[in-house]
């Protein structure tokens, strides 16, 4: 019996010599070679990106394709054409951050005006009052600030001079409040070394001290201070926008001279003050934290966070950790192990009765209980030191300035930091699930949107992104597949054409056409999806990759947030119950709309509270808790020679 090699070889040579060898160029060539042995290369379809699932392809009898070989047509001669250049599609980027650039106060726009200050108001009267006679101290004096906040104090100033923070020869008593303000900037994660006010030496009273340069210039310090912390406390430190294209926020933008005029008109600095930081629970518990932590001695006890211990290995980190187990573990857990752990103590080797200790540990701490100490165990047990979490908090607190002050009663919380969704209602958490969110090189973004629609047996809207870098390499070889595997191709207008007729490689990356994954079992979005339209294309939706839920670390989709349990955030989203939910995917494809306004947010924190207001820390997977602090420290820089 001749080999395979040898009588498919035959075959070829009498086939190619039936339709004239001249003319088959390369294309051609390849054209025959599936005419003979089909498209299914090894059955196998490749993974499609964020969303899909690896699956086998039909057995070609299924597809329709008789599984011995046809008669062979004429093969037409086909020009070969130049293959566009494939450009792949970037994911965003982080930049560079810049900070908010600060100019001098013009201080040439205040003239004397003839106006008196008496008891607190301004009230019309002869020139040459206290504060007109001041004005001599501003010639030389240079105080920069903001560009917005250097245009409220001018503007302020010459239309309604007059002393905010002086009275006769010192401070008021409202400058001492906001002053102390200041000064505990840090409890609230500010610096307050940048919102620093020199206090004025008075030496001399009357009328004559009011003439004083240290005076006006204190005054005007104070209201560019001030403005600076209103302007911090409502919207941040940062611009996170300027971070990376990851981040996506509205501007939060300040009335600087209504704040003027209030401060001004009288009213209790303290309260306007704290009035201007977000007024939500999570902030308040972060704040209490961070006092906490700032109070509190450092843990005696360091385990190293890079340890990675399997059973059987040794370690002089495993009686650190097993001391810590012993000391956080309840009753219940003590009585269980602690003879084990005592029995074990001081020694190094991971044996299988200390194996069965750290597996209960894990799942005490809601990990996966496999035995094997990594840096996530280390995390939950260990917890991470007072520096270190120190810095999430002042983070953390960064961060919510850049949100709603009220983050609103009923609202979706996504915090890919901790892979979780939680769903609260008239200010109660009603569902909190395990998510599975963007890997480190296919971020899930920062923003918050409001809730839009649920669609049942949804479609699959492959991104650009998606069909450039990952199915066009194969659709240029084998421009089949998409018909095969449950894709629908359409051009601008809404046209459907067989991907098997298309030129892949003709536009390069300048794909022209919409590529949608049809509802099916397979479908990379399972069952149903949940939007909030968004420039990000970003949605939560189910999945048939379920065993990514057991996993601990799920940064592992391409940006989307698949969630554990899809159904029953469909369900509370809509207000209704998981019946409903079920009976509309049993009717194939529909849409639903969300009739409440329900805010989402497709949030990043590694320090967050929960409704009990207990503070729990995650990894930065994302690694971008030191941008925001490397950023928090640029500004502060910038602003140091303008005190």
């Amino acid at each position: 019996m001749l080999p395979v090699s040898r009588v498919k070889t035959g075959l070829i040579l009498a086939l190619v010599a039936a339709t004239s060898l001249s003319s088959i160029n390369a294309a051609s060539a390849e054209n025959l070679f599936q005419r003979l042995f089909g498209n299914n290369r090894g059955g196998t379809v490749v993974n499609q990106g964020p969303h899909a699932t690896p699956r086998r392809a039909q057995p070609m009898q299924q597809q329709g394709i008789p599984q011995q070989a046809q008669p062979v047509q004429p093969v037409s001669v086909v020009k070969p054409t130049k293959p566009a250049p494939i450009i792949k599609v970037s994911s965003p980027s982080y930049y560079t951050y810049k900070t908010a650039a600060l100019v001098p106060v013009d201080f040439s726009k205040l003239q004397p005006t003839g106006s008196v200050e008496i008891t607190g108001s301004i009230e019309p009267s002869e020139p040459g009052t206290p504060f007109d006679r001041s004005l001599s101290g501003l010639i030389d004096y240079q105080l920069t600030a903001e560009k917005e906040i250097a245009a409220a104090i001018e503007k302020h100033y010459a239309s309604q001079p007059g002393f905010i923070w002086v009275l006769g020869s010192a401070p008021r008593v409202r400058a001492e409040a906001a002053m102390a303000m200041l000064q505990d900037a840090g409890s609230y994660g500010l610096d307050p070394q940048d919102y620093q006010v020199a206090r004025p030496q008075v030496t001399a009273s009357g009328q004559q001290a009011l003439s004083d340069p240290a005076l006006i210039r204190y005054e005007m310090t104070m209201s560019a201070r001030v403005l600076r912390y209103i302007r911090d406390a409502h919207a941040g430190r940062i611009n996170p926008n300027l971070l990376s294209g990851y981040h996506d926020f509205a501007a939060k933008p300040v009335d600087y001279e209504a704040a003027l005029n209030a401060m001004a008109s009288g009213v209790d600095i303290k309260t306007y003050l704290e009035g201007q930081h977000p007024q939500n629970a999570e902030y308040a518990a972060l704040r209490t934290e961070l006092k906490s932590l700032e109070a509190e001695r450092e843990h005696t006890i360091i385990v190293d966070p890079k340890l990675l211990l399997k059973p059987g290995e040794t370690s002089a980190e495993l009686p650190k950790l097993l001391t810590l187990i012993d000391q956080k573990g309840d009753a219940a857990f003590k009585a269980a192990h602690g003879a084990t752990i005592s029995a074990n103590a001081g020694g190094e080797l991971y044996t299988p009765e200390l194996v069965a200790v750290v597996k209960a540990a894990q799942q005490a701490h809601g990990l996966k209980p496999d035995g094997v100490v990594g840096g996530r165990t280390v995390a939950a047990i260990a917890g991470v030191s007072k520096a270190d979490r120190i810095e999430k908090l002042e983070v953390a607190l960064e961060q919510l300035r850049w949100h709603p002050s009220d983050l609103g009663s009923t609202h979706v919380f996504l915090n890919a930091a901790a892979f979780t969704a939680t769903y609260r209602e008239n200010g109660t958490d009603k569902l909190s699930m395990r998510t599975v969110v963007g890997s480190p090189t296919h971020q899930t973004s920062f923003f918050y949107d409001e809730l839009e629609q649920v669609d049942y047996n949804p479609y699959w809207g492959v991104p650009r992104s998606i069909i450039v870098n990952e199915m066009l390499p194969r659709l240029i070889n084998d421009p089949g597949y998409l018909d095969r595997a449950g894709y629908e191709v359409s051009d601008a207008s809404g046209k459907r054409i067989p991907s098997s007729t298309i030129n892949w490689a003709a536009n390069g990356s300048n794909i022209p056409y919409n590529v949608r994954q049809t509802p099916s079992e397979a479908n990379a979005l399972g069952e149903l999806k949940i939007l909030f339209p968004n420039k990000h294309a970003i949605y939560m939706h189910d999945t048939p990759q379920k065993a990514f839920f057991s996993r601990d670390a799920r940064a592992l989709s391409h940006g989307c947030v698949r969630l554990s349990d899809p159904r029953a955030m469909a369900a509370a989203v809509l207000g209704t119950d998981v019946a409903h939910v079920a009976a509309k995917l049993k009717q194939g494809h529909s849409t639903e709309k969300v009739t409440r306004k329900i805010p989402v947010y497709v949030a990043y924190f590694t320090a967050w509270p929960n409704q009990a207001g207990e503070v729990h820390y995650s990894p930065d997977v994302y690694d971008r808790d030191a941008k925001v602090l490397a950023a928090l420290r640029k500004t502060s820089d910038s602003r140091a020679p303008s005190i």
